[in-house]
């Protein structure tokens, strides 16, 4: 069953405006956000230089990206568990831990990628 509303490249134009405005926010609200993007723009060339093969290459790059999406998707989280209300509740804070053990886990991956390739 399809969202009524917009179609076609509407639709398409509307969702990408309103992940621009996501990213702007992250970037507003998250100094996390901004360091990881920060260092994805420095790495990201290097993993393009260094990469021996395009599997290399993808494999640097898509490390440094899946850090940003965790990242974004760990804001979300933390946004709609604030939403929820500012009381402490252990439903809330273990939400809030597991978005931030995501991010671990994705930090984790890329040193893991980026270990493996540089130093081997």
């Amino acid at each position: 069953m399809s969202k009524p509303g917009q179609k076609g490249l509407n639709r398409i134009a509307s969702a990408f405006f309103n992940s621009m405005k996501g990213m702007k926010a992250c970037w507003r609200m998250e100094e996390a956000f901004r360091q990881e993007v920060i260092g994805a723009g420095i790495l990201i060339p290097i993993g393009f230089y260094i990469g021996s093969d395009s599997l290399e290459k993808a494999l640097l790059v898509s490390a440094c990206l899946i850090v940003l999406i965790v990242e974004v998707l760990n804001s979300a989280i933390e946004a709609v568990v604030d939403r929820i209300g500012p009381e402490h509740h252990e439903l809330s804070g273990l939400a809030k831990d597991l978005g931030s053990a995501s991010v671990l886990l994705s930090l984790f991956l890329f040193f893991m990628v980026w270990g493996l390739i540089v130093v081997f």
